[in-house]
C-alpha cells in the first residue's frame, strides 16, 4: 500500500464521526479524490487548516484496491483560503462550482489543464475587484468542454460551416449553434453575437484577463450561465446544483 502525494486544492469536509472528517480534494497528479482525516476534529489536529475548502495544500495518503476512501496521512498547507473563504458570496459561487467539478470528474482520473483552471480561478476570485459572476461563467464553459459535454460552437450545428464571424447566429433547441444561412429552421432562435463572443473569450483568455474584461456585462454573463446550466442538466439529468448550503466551517453539505 504505497504513500501517494500531489498538490490539491480542498473542495469540500464533513464530519465522519467525533473525531474524523471526510475531505474531498481535486489533485494535481491523481484527480479527484475522497479521503478520511483521522483526528481532524479534535482542538490540536495535526492537519489544522490545510484541509479547509478552497485551500491548496499538498497532501500525501494511503489508497487502498478495494476501498473507496483513502487514508490521509498528513496535509501541508501551501495557500490559504481565510480572507476569500469569508466571503458569502465567494463561498456561494465556489461551492456550486466545487459540486460541478465532483459530478464531473472520474475519480482517481488526473487532468493536469483541470487543475491549472479551477486553482487559477480561485487565484483571480481572491481579488475583491474580480467578478465572480464572470469566474462563474469561464469555469462552467471550461468544465463542459473539459468533461466533453460542450457541443461543438465553433462551426454550424445544420451545416457545419465556421461560425466566427457570423453576422447573425442563431440558437437550436440541442444547445448547438446555427449559422446566418440555417436561421430558417423551426428549432432556431436569435442570439445575441455579443453573448458568442463571450463565450470565445472564455475560450482564449485567462480566468482574471477575462474577468476584468466582461463583469460590466452581466446580460451576456447570465444569459450564457442560463445556457450552460441547461446543458449541465441535460448532461447529469437532473436540476443542477444551485443553491448549496453551508455548515459553520465554509464547506458545502
Amino acid at each position: 500500500m504505497p504513500v501517494l502525494e500531489s498538490e490539491c486544492i480542498i473542495l469540500k469536509s464533513y464530519g465522519l464521526s467525533e473525531a474524523d472528517r471526510i475531505v474531498v480534494f481535486f489533485t494535481r497528479d491523481h484527480g479527484l479524490v475522497r479521503g478520511v482525516a483521522k483526528g481532524a476534529k479534535r482542538l490540536k489536529s495535526k492537519f489544522g487548516s490545510s484541509i479547509e475548502p478552497f485551500s491548496e495544500s499538498h497532501i500525501s495518503y494511503f489508497q487502498k484496491d478495494s476501498v473507496e476512501l483513502v487514508s490521509i496521512q498528513s496535509a501541508d498547507l501551501r495557500r490559504a483560503s481565510f480572507d476569500i473563504a469569508s466571503r458569502p458570496e465567494f463561498l456561494q459561487r465556489f461551492a456550486y462550482l466545487s459540486e460541478l467539478l465532483i459530478i464531473f470528474s472520474q475519480p482517481h482520473d488526473p487532468n493536469e489543464t483541470l487543475y491549472r483552471m479551477v486553482r487559477s480561478c480561485i487565484e483571480t476570485a481572491s481579488d475583491r475587484e474580480a467578478s465572480l459572476e464572470a469566474i462563474g461563467v469561464y469555469f462552467e464553459a471550461w468544465m463542459l468542454r473539459l468533461s466533453g459535454f460542450m457541443p461543438d460552437w465553433k462551426a454550424c450545428g445544420n451545416c457545419g460551416s465556421a461560425m466566427e464571424g457570423e453576422p447573425k447566429i442563431g440558437f437550436l433547441t440541442d444547445h448547438h449553434l446555427a449559422c446566418s444561412r440555417c436561421l430558417h429552421l423551426p428549432n432556431a432562435r436569435d442570439l445575441e453575437t455579443s453573448i458568442y463572443a463571450t463565450f470565445l473569450a472564455t475560450q482564449k483568455t485567462t480566468p482574471a484577463d477575462f474577468s476584468t474584461k466582461f463583469k460590466a456585462d452581466t446580460r451576456s454573463l447570465s444569459e450564457l450561465s442560463s445556457i450552460f446550466k441547461r446543458i449541465i442538466e441535460r448532461a447529469i439529468g437532473r436540476p443542477v446544483p444551485l443553491e448549496m448550503s453551508l455548515d459553520a466551517r465554509g464547506s458545502a453539505v
